[in-house]
């Protein structure tokens, strides 16, 4: 945990601050007006990116969680400007340089996983910052002349000025759909999230947000020899890999498919040894029909990695759940299997500090043959549009045709997307927070429609991932390890969406074609096969879900007696279970 506390009255920091007492606590500037504050090393801290209190100087702090990417691009940079001064720094007096040097312009050239805050003890400001996709969460409020700053939320929660008001659109977000619908809500009214690339700046004058970077993918990158594209992305993925290696083993979150197992195979290549990767496979032996063991088998022993299998069937859902003493900063449904991620966390870290996680193809290799055919049209790219044609043509071969025509033969009735309320939730909240047109919102694009990869580059600015990284964050507060997700770096992230979707996003044509050779026939002709019902289902059919607390917080967004008896659908599911959720963290909060 990292903090800082600015006074914008010129006058001190309160000497009182709660949670504290364990910490690093380090006052600067002239009138004594900024506390910085970190949490003591523990078995993870150097892998998860604290950088303690570092200064530049006396001139310049940083305090965060900091793990760059490029460093030796970014030394390179930097050495044109101060010389051989950065040639052993640490990614914090990285950042601090490159502040020295580029004032304002400095986020603009960092990339990777952080959440810092920097104060600038010449022009009296302090700077926080969050990375390009929200990997790393920071928190801020500002009660009275004091503002508070923290990756921890319960931390702000905590101080005493700082109020405590619920957020009745977050919840009724939760509630709705698992997660809140805006990067900046929290579950607290007064406590802000910064969003992913943004730049939150505080002085005297006030405090100023502003976005640093967005995801812009212009024109579709062309090759006139197809092999570079393969021999481009293994390149990418080798960097985001290499930068991300720890100095002893790795973990690779590794199921029978196409993106882990590619992980798998460039940490072998990156670290010239096959010891240093270890994988884990989970399956069900029980609960539906599961062949992530044999694929996962057939790609460790063409590796020569270590590979474990875990059988997941009976840590979906813990039963006693209500009872353990585990916490989340905000309302989580993943907090019904809390305990057991505890327990498989522990036993991962015993292996690796560091483990990799394959999110991002799936998303950024959509497959939008629509779309992009479409935008050729618009451009009268004839040429450009007959290839793209052959091409998908010759790619899809007669497999594929023949699953079109079964498709398109069969009868098949449209699906209405939208999401219903939940007809528990109490009508007063759902008409305050005009819930029915929140819900009409979701998978809507943010952003202008890119014109010819659409869902992809609007997958990536879903506050869905700022649930995805906290649920992951909460994983590493519960066990001494760290995710890492090279995909997601920025440079293979950009590549990905930049490859032209017909035909390199046809079933990952991209990784496929990178992977021969290096992966067995069998993982690479493998299709994606997504689970066929939710895990959940049978364990709480079997159990059953704990009695609710009987609070009367809860009556304020819930009419329980509207809950289903028993759980009919997936769906219902879901939603249910966000209550719950819900009533035991009000249940474990005081007002």
């Amino acid at each position: 945990m990292f903090a800082v506390v600015l006074t914008t009255d010129g006058g001190p920091v309160a000497p009182r601050l709660a949670g504290i007492a364990d910490h690093h606590v380090e006052v600067v500037g002239s009138a004594r007006r900024v506390a910085f504050i970190c949490s003591k090393p523990g078995p993870a801290s150097a892998e998860a990116g604290a950088t303690g209190i570092q200064s530049l100087g006396g001139r310049y702090w940083i305090v965060g969680r900091l793990r760059l990417d490029a460093r030796g691009e970014l030394r390179s940079l930097l050495s044109d400007r101060v010389g051989d001064r950065t040639a052993a720094a640490s990614d914090a007096q990285l950042c601090l340089h490159a502040y020295a040097v580029w004032g304002d312009g400095f986020v603009d050239r960092l990339a990777g996983d952080f959440c810092f805050a920097l104060w600038d003890g010449e022009r009296n400001r302090l700077v926080c910052v969050r990375d390009q996709l929200g990997v790393r969460a920071l928190f801020h409020a500002e009660a009275g002349r004091t503002w508070f700053a923290s990756d921890s939320l319960d931390w702000i929660a905590a101080q005493a000025p700082v109020a405590r008001d619920l957020d009745d659109t977050w919840i009724a977000d939760f509630l709705g759909v698992g997660h809140g619908l805006e990067f900046e809500r929290t579950v607290y009214r007064h406590i802000r999230r910064l969003a992913p690339a943004h730049v939150l700046t505080v002085s005297d004058a006030g405090a100023i947000v502003r976005r640093y970077w967005r995801l812009d993918i212009a024109e579709p990158l062309h090759y006139r020899d197809r092999r570079l594209y393969a021999e481009r992305f293994l390149d990418l993925l080798s960097r985001a890999i290499a930068d991300r290696l720890p100095a002893g083993r790795v973990g690779i979150s590794m199921s029978g498919g196409l993106d882990s197992t590619a992980l798998a195979a460039c940490a072998v290549q990156a670290t010239g040894d096959p010891s240093r990767v270890a994988a884990e496979c989970t399956y069900f032996e029980r609960l539906m029909p599961d062949e992530e063991p044999h694929f996962s088998t057939l790609a460790a022993r063409h590796l020569g990695i270590e590979l474990r299998l875990r059988a997941i069937d009976d840590l979906t859902y813990d039963p006693q759940w209500r009872s353990r003493s585990i916490r989340t900063a905000e309302p989580q449904a993943s907090i019904v299997s809390a305990h057991p991620d505890q327990v498989v966390g522990r036993e991962q870290a015993g292996v690796a500090t560091v483990w990799f996680q394959g999110e991002g193809p799936d998303n950024a290799l959509v497959f939008e043959r629509d779309a992009y055919l479409s935008w050729l049209i618009g451009r009268r790219d004839w040429r450009r549009l007959a290839e793209a044609v052959v091409l998908y043509v010759r790619t899809k071969g007669m497999s594929g045709w023949m699953a079109t025509f079964r498709r398109y033969a069969g009868r098949r009735r449209a699906v209405d997307g939208s999401l219903a309320v939940p007809p528990w939730l109490d009508p007063a909240l759902v008409g305050r927070v005009d819930l029915e047109e929140r819900l009409r919102g979701v998978g809507a694009a943010r952003e202008p429609r890119h014109p010819w990869h659409p869902q992809a580059v609007a997958s990536f600015n879903d506050p869905i991932w700022s649930a995805v990284f906290a649920d992951l964050d909460h994983e590493e507060m519960l066990a001494p390890l760290v995710w890492r997700h090279p995909f997601l770096d920025l440079r293979v992230l950009e590549f990905m969406l930049s490859v032209p979707p017909v035909p390199w996003a046809r079933e990952k044509l991209l990784l496929r074609q990178a992977m021969r050779g290096r992966l067995p026939d069998r993982v690479l002709a493998r299709r994606k096969s997504p689970l066929p019902a939710s895990p959940l289902v049978q364990p709480i059919r079997t159990h059953g879900l704990p009695a609710l607390s009987g609070s009367s917080r809860l009556d304020a967004y819930v009419d329980v007696r509207a809950l289903p008896a028993g759980i009919s659908a997936e769906g219902d599911l879901e939603r249910v279970m966000a209550v719950h959720a819900l009533d035991h963290w009000l249940a474990e909060r005081t007002p």
